[in-house]
């Protein structure tokens, strides 16, 4: 493994971060954090309904807090789409653990994401989602340690790819 204790997995709404994240923890004996989880159980509140009451921005700053509160050893981590825009919070990641880009093509994303209504996705005004998809790739880039290509992927070899990146 990485000289860190903990594995960060960022990427697209969709890409499985939270899927992977629990069967990677258990392959490595490690304990497994979402993100998503940790924010709605501070606020109270489901992410969807964060973005529709109180918008874009304070579901940012709340993400942002959650994740800053976090002091993990030897956890798995999977964030929400989102925490890229968050330069303090990527930086707290980052200095925790190694940073693993889940990879998915747009198509890909798509088709995983029936229903964004409910799903919790920051969208900003007038975004949609190639918009989403475009702007947040060249984030993604720039904060991973590693990259690991999901598009096509089960999850078995998924998590083995990961695992042997590391």
């Amino acid at each position: 493994m990485h000289r860190h204790e903990n594995i960060v997995l960022i990427g697209m709404p969709g890409a499985g971060k939270s899927t992977v994240g629990v069967v990677l923890a258990k392959a490595l004996g490690m304990q497994f954090i979402d993100t998503d989880i940790l924010i709605q159980e501070r606020a109270g509140r489901m992410l969807q309904e964060i973005l529709d009451t109180d918008g874009p921005d304070a579901f940012k700053r709340i993400e942002e807090e959650a994740i800053l509160s976090l002091h993990p050893r030897r956890a798995v981590i999977a964030t929400g789409g989102s925490v890229v825009f968050s330069g303090d919070a990527m930086a707290h990641l980052k200095s925790a653990g190694s940073i693993v880009y889940l990879e998915i093509s747009y198509a890909e994303m798509e088709a995983w994401l029936k229903n964004i209504t409910t799903r919790g996705i920051l969208l900003l005004p007038g975004q949609n989602l190639r918009k989403m998809y475009d702007e947040r790739i060249s984030l993604y880039e720039t904060y991973a340690d590693l990259t690991v290509a999901c598009t096509g992927g089960d999850l078995e070899s998924v998590v083995g790819s990961v695992i042997g990146a590391l």
